[in-house]
Protein backbone atom coordinates (compact mmCIF):
# COMPACT_ATOMS: atom_id res chain seq x y z
CA UNK A 1 0.00 0.00 0.00
CA UNK A 2 1.23 3.38 -1.30
CA UNK A 3 1.32 5.80 2.42
CA UNK A 4 1.62 9.68 1.38
CA UNK A 5 3.46 11.98 4.18
CA UNK A 6 0.00 12.98 5.73
CA UNK A 7 -2.61 10.06 6.09
CA UNK A 8 -6.20 10.92 7.15
CA UNK A 9 -8.18 7.79 8.06
CA UNK A 10 -12.00 8.31 8.23
CA UNK A 11 -14.44 5.71 8.86
CA UNK A 12 -17.86 4.88 11.04
CA UNK A 13 -17.55 3.15 13.91
CA UNK A 14 -17.21 -0.61 13.90
CA UNK A 15 -15.17 -0.33 10.58
CA UNK A 16 -12.06 -1.13 12.61
CA UNK A 17 -10.39 2.70 11.27
CA UNK A 18 -8.43 2.72 14.18
CA UNK A 19 -7.30 -1.07 13.83
CA UNK A 20 -6.56 -0.32 10.45
CA UNK A 21 -4.74 3.22 11.55
CA UNK A 22 -2.31 1.10 14.22
CA UNK A 23 -1.32 -1.37 11.38
CA UNK A 24 -0.29 1.16 8.75
CA UNK A 25 2.00 2.42 11.48
CA UNK A 26 3.47 -0.34 13.19
CA UNK A 27 4.25 -1.92 9.43
CA UNK A 28 6.46 1.61 9.07
CA UNK A 29 7.83 1.76 12.09
CA UNK A 30 9.11 -1.43 11.90
CA UNK A 31 11.06 -0.63 8.76
CA UNK A 32 12.83 2.30 10.96
CA UNK A 33 11.18 4.83 9.62
CA UNK A 34 9.56 7.76 11.72
CA UNK A 35 5.98 7.76 12.14
CA UNK A 36 3.56 9.81 14.39
CA UNK A 37 -0.47 8.70 15.15
CA UNK A 38 -2.58 11.86 15.72
CA UNK A 39 -5.80 10.76 17.86
CA UNK A 40 -8.18 13.42 16.96
CA UNK A 41 -11.49 10.71 17.88
CA UNK A 42 -12.77 13.23 20.75
CA UNK A 43 -16.05 11.49 20.55
CA UNK A 44 -15.70 7.73 20.60
CA UNK A 45 -14.97 6.53 23.85
CA UNK A 46 -13.77 3.15 22.54
CA UNK A 47 -11.64 2.08 19.93
CA UNK A 48 -9.00 5.22 19.87
CA UNK A 49 -5.17 5.28 19.10
CA UNK A 50 -4.60 6.84 22.35
CA UNK A 51 -5.57 3.55 24.17
CA UNK A 52 -2.27 2.07 23.02
CA UNK A 53 -0.15 4.62 23.71
CA UNK A 54 2.16 2.35 25.70
CA UNK A 55 2.12 -0.30 22.49
CA UNK A 56 3.05 2.93 20.32
CA UNK A 57 5.85 3.82 22.11
CA UNK A 58 7.90 0.24 22.29
CA UNK A 59 7.78 0.51 18.41
CA UNK A 60 9.12 4.27 18.90
CA UNK A 61 5.56 5.84 17.11
CA UNK A 62 5.51 9.70 18.38
CA UNK A 63 1.30 9.81 19.85
CA UNK A 64 -0.36 13.14 19.71
CA UNK A 65 -3.36 12.64 22.05
CA UNK A 66 -6.77 14.52 23.20
CA UNK A 67 -5.83 16.02 26.82
CA UNK A 68 -7.42 14.22 28.99
CA UNK A 69 -7.32 10.96 27.08
CA UNK A 70 -7.13 7.91 29.53
CA UNK A 71 -8.32 9.82 31.98
CA UNK A 72 -12.20 9.91 33.44
CA UNK A 73 -12.27 13.35 32.20
CA UNK A 74 -15.39 13.34 29.48
CA UNK A 75 -14.50 16.06 27.30
CA UNK A 76 -11.13 15.76 25.76
CA UNK A 77 -9.37 19.01 24.18
CA UNK A 78 -6.70 18.63 21.85
CA UNK A 79 -3.51 20.14 22.45
CA UNK A 80 -1.64 22.21 20.89
CA UNK A 81 1.83 20.22 19.48
CA UNK A 82 -1.09 18.77 17.10
CA UNK A 83 0.36 21.40 14.49
CA UNK A 84 3.97 19.74 15.18
CA UNK A 85 2.03 16.90 13.01
CA UNK A 86 2.63 18.94 9.98
CA UNK A 87 6.08 19.23 10.09
CA UNK A 88 8.75 17.18 8.53
CA UNK A 89 10.13 15.81 11.49
CA UNK A 90 7.35 14.21 12.82
CA UNK A 91 7.55 11.60 9.65
CA UNK A 92 4.87 9.77 8.13
CA UNK A 93 1.69 11.01 9.75
CA UNK A 94 -1.39 9.09 10.65
CA UNK A 95 -4.78 11.20 11.60
CA UNK A 96 -7.26 9.09 13.44
CA UNK A 97 -10.34 10.57 12.71
CA UNK A 98 -13.70 10.52 14.82
CA UNK A 99 -16.09 8.05 13.04
CA UNK A 100 -18.84 10.43 11.88
CA UNK A 101 -19.69 14.23 11.22
CA UNK A 102 -19.15 15.57 14.63
CA UNK A 103 -15.90 13.86 14.78
CA UNK A 104 -14.80 15.16 11.53
CA UNK A 105 -15.00 18.52 12.68
CA UNK A 106 -11.89 17.86 15.04
CA UNK A 107 -10.09 17.76 12.01
CA UNK A 108 -11.25 20.77 10.02
CA UNK A 109 -9.25 23.20 12.53
CA UNK A 110 -5.74 22.09 10.28
CA UNK A 111 -7.64 21.31 7.12
CA UNK A 112 -5.83 24.03 5.43
CA UNK A 113 -2.35 22.98 6.64
CA UNK A 114 -3.15 19.25 5.02
CA UNK A 115 -4.55 20.84 1.88
CA UNK A 116 -1.24 23.21 1.60
CA UNK A 117 0.81 19.84 2.03
CA UNK A 118 2.33 18.23 -1.09
CA UNK A 119 1.82 14.62 -0.16
CA UNK A 120 -1.78 14.09 1.51
CA UNK A 121 -4.39 11.41 1.33
CA UNK A 122 -8.19 11.06 3.20
CA UNK A 123 -8.82 7.37 3.39
CA UNK A 124 -12.41 6.10 4.01
CA UNK A 125 -12.43 2.89 5.92
CA UNK A 126 -15.25 0.74 4.86
CA UNK A 127 -17.06 -2.83 6.22
CA UNK A 128 -19.49 -4.37 3.99
CA UNK A 129 -20.70 -5.69 7.50
CA UNK A 130 -21.49 -2.81 9.56
CA UNK A 131 -25.12 -2.21 9.65
CA UNK A 132 -25.51 1.27 8.60
CA UNK A 133 -23.22 1.32 5.80
CA UNK A 134 -24.43 -2.15 4.06
CA UNK A 135 -25.21 -0.21 0.85
CA UNK A 136 -22.71 1.56 -1.20
CA UNK A 137 -24.87 4.08 -1.25
CA UNK A 138 -25.34 4.66 2.51
CA UNK A 139 -21.85 4.47 3.22
CA UNK A 140 -20.95 7.29 0.35
CA UNK A 141 -23.89 9.25 1.92
CA UNK A 142 -21.73 9.09 5.44
CA UNK A 143 -18.69 9.85 3.58
CA UNK A 144 -20.30 12.89 2.19
CA UNK A 145 -21.06 14.13 5.93
CA UNK A 146 -17.59 13.21 7.16
CA UNK A 147 -16.15 15.17 4.17
CA UNK A 148 -18.45 18.39 4.51
CA UNK A 149 -17.38 18.51 8.56
CA UNK A 150 -13.97 18.09 8.05
CA UNK A 151 -12.81 19.93 4.91
CA UNK A 152 -10.59 17.49 3.68
CA UNK A 153 -12.05 15.52 1.04
CA UNK A 154 -11.73 11.60 0.71
CA UNK A 155 -9.51 10.79 -1.99
CA UNK A 156 -9.52 6.58 -1.71
CA UNK A 157 -11.53 3.87 -0.47
CA UNK A 158 -10.08 0.87 2.04
CA UNK A 159 -11.94 -2.28 2.07
CA UNK A 160 -11.42 -3.38 5.87
CA UNK A 161 -14.59 -5.94 5.60
CA UNK A 162 -14.81 -7.79 8.85
CA UNK A 163 -16.47 -10.26 11.08
CA UNK A 164 -13.93 -9.77 13.97
CA UNK A 165 -12.06 -13.01 14.80
CA UNK A 166 -14.90 -15.24 12.24
CA UNK A 167 -13.78 -13.44 9.51
CA UNK A 168 -12.87 -15.97 6.60
CA UNK A 169 -11.07 -15.57 2.80
CA UNK A 170 -14.92 -15.46 1.64
CA UNK A 171 -15.80 -12.49 3.87
CA UNK A 172 -12.81 -10.59 2.60
CA UNK A 173 -13.95 -11.33 -1.18
CA UNK A 174 -17.51 -10.39 -0.51
CA UNK A 175 -16.04 -7.29 1.36
CA UNK A 176 -13.80 -6.48 -1.67
CA UNK A 177 -16.51 -6.34 -4.35
CA UNK A 178 -18.62 -4.70 -1.65
CA UNK A 179 -16.17 -1.94 -1.31
CA UNK A 180 -15.12 -1.54 -5.15
CA UNK A 181 -19.48 -0.76 -5.33
CA UNK A 182 -18.44 2.34 -3.00
CA UNK A 183 -14.93 3.48 -4.40
CA UNK A 184 -17.29 3.27 -8.16
CA UNK A 185 -20.10 5.22 -6.53
CA UNK A 186 -18.11 8.06 -5.41
CA UNK A 187 -15.84 8.36 -8.39
CA UNK A 188 -12.67 7.09 -5.98
CA UNK A 189 -10.11 4.15 -6.27
CA UNK A 190 -10.11 1.29 -4.22
CA UNK A 191 -6.76 2.28 -2.35
CA UNK A 192 -6.22 -0.98 -0.20
CA UNK A 193 -8.22 -3.88 1.53
CA UNK A 194 -7.16 -5.35 4.76
CA UNK A 195 -6.55 -8.61 4.90
CA UNK A 196 -6.15 -10.92 8.24
CA UNK A 197 -1.96 -12.00 7.74
CA UNK A 198 -3.64 -15.40 8.38
CA UNK A 199 -4.74 -15.57 4.81
CA UNK A 200 -3.39 -12.88 2.65
CA UNK A 201 -0.97 -15.00 0.83
CA UNK A 202 -3.86 -17.20 -0.44
CA UNK A 203 -5.69 -13.69 -1.47
CA UNK A 204 -2.68 -11.99 -3.39
CA UNK A 205 -3.90 -13.33 -6.82
CA UNK A 206 -7.54 -12.22 -6.04
CA UNK A 207 -7.23 -8.86 -4.67
CA UNK A 208 -5.43 -5.83 -5.60
CA UNK A 209 -3.16 -3.50 -3.06
CA UNK A 210 -3.53 -6.00 0.09
CA UNK A 211 -3.05 -4.69 3.44
CA UNK A 212 -2.18 -7.55 5.56
CA UNK A 213 -3.29 -6.91 9.46
CA UNK A 214 -3.48 -8.61 12.70
CA UNK A 215 -5.68 -7.52 15.61
CA UNK A 216 -4.55 -4.62 17.08
CA UNK A 217 -7.59 -3.59 19.19
CA UNK A 218 -9.17 -5.13 21.81
CA UNK A 219 -12.72 -4.98 22.27
CA UNK A 220 -14.16 -3.24 25.23
CA UNK A 221 -15.91 -6.50 25.79
CA UNK A 222 -12.83 -8.55 26.08
CA UNK A 223 -10.77 -6.28 28.66
CA UNK A 224 -8.92 -8.57 30.60
CA UNK A 225 -8.94 -11.88 28.15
Amino acid sequence: MEFKRLNIVYGHYGTGKTNFTLNCASALAKRGERVTVVDLDIVNPYFRSSDYHEELKRLGIRLIAPISANTTLESPALPADVYSAFSEESGTVFFDVGGDDAGAYALGRYSEQILKSESWQALFVVNKFRSLIALPGDAVSLMREIEAASHVPVTGIVNNSHVAEFTTPEDVLAGYAYAKEVGAFAGLPLAATAVPARFADSLQDKIENIMPVEVLVNLPWNAGK
